[in-house]
């Protein structure tokens, strides 16, 4: 069985769309919940994101809904790697309510300032 270490060069030289799907392979696979996730109180004001970044779960689910690929995502955010992203999605599934609540909370937010 390959490693890591002996597939990341054939990984990284993969398309975009092939790319998009290992991540949507991986994503099948069983993590478990929460995983790489954090909830900081004053990182994000105290939303989900990837640990040790302020990247917002909630916002990774609406950057895909209007239609940024998972490859996309991935050049967007350089120190984002493709297990932050199935993590993201995990745990979206789990807590679809909260990750909900939240983009909807950022549309109010937003309606505001206009």
């Amino acid at each position: 069985m390959a490693t890591l270490k002996e597939l990341e060069p054939q990984l990284l030289a993969l398309s975009n769309e092939d790319k998009e799907r290992v991540i949507q392979l991986l994503s099948r696979e069983s993590f478990s919940l929460g995983r790489g996730i954090e909830k900081t109180p004053e990182v994000c004001g105290g939303s989900a994101c990837i640990a040790g970044m302020r990247i917002a779960v909630w916002g990774l689910v609406e950057a895909r809904r209007i239609g940024y690929s998972e490859a996309d995502l991935l050049a967007s955010y350089p120190g984002l790697s493709a297990r932050d992203l199935v993590n993201a999605w995990a745990y979206t599934e789990a807590f679809s309510d909260e990750i909900e609540a939240e983009i909807m909370e950022n549309e109010a937010v937003m309606d505001e300032a206009v």
